[in-house]
């Protein structure tokens, strides 16, 4: 059975990411987390969630590099 809130630990080690990463997200509110006494902690279902977010992003993103500049281009 999963815990129900991980750690900025168990997170950064989830992202394979610092942990210095975890709570620079986690204060400027771009990763989901909530305090419990001072400590930050996340839903795991929350971080899948906010990957599955950002790999839409990110192809939303790599379709827009693969548009010409100017938009359409026109025929002649």
């Amino acid at each position: 059975m999963e815990p129900a809130a991980m750690t900025v630990r168990e997170v950064a080690t989830y992202l394979n990411v610092d942990e210095k990463t975890i709570y620079r997200l986690a204060k400027r509110g771009e990763i989901p987390g909530f305090k419990v006494a001072g400590t930050w902690r996340f839903k795991k279902d929350d971080i899948d969630a906010w990957i599955e977010a950002r790999k839409a992003d990110a192809t939303s993103d790599a379709r827009d590099d693969d548009a010409p500049a100017g938009g359409a281009r026109r025929s002649r």
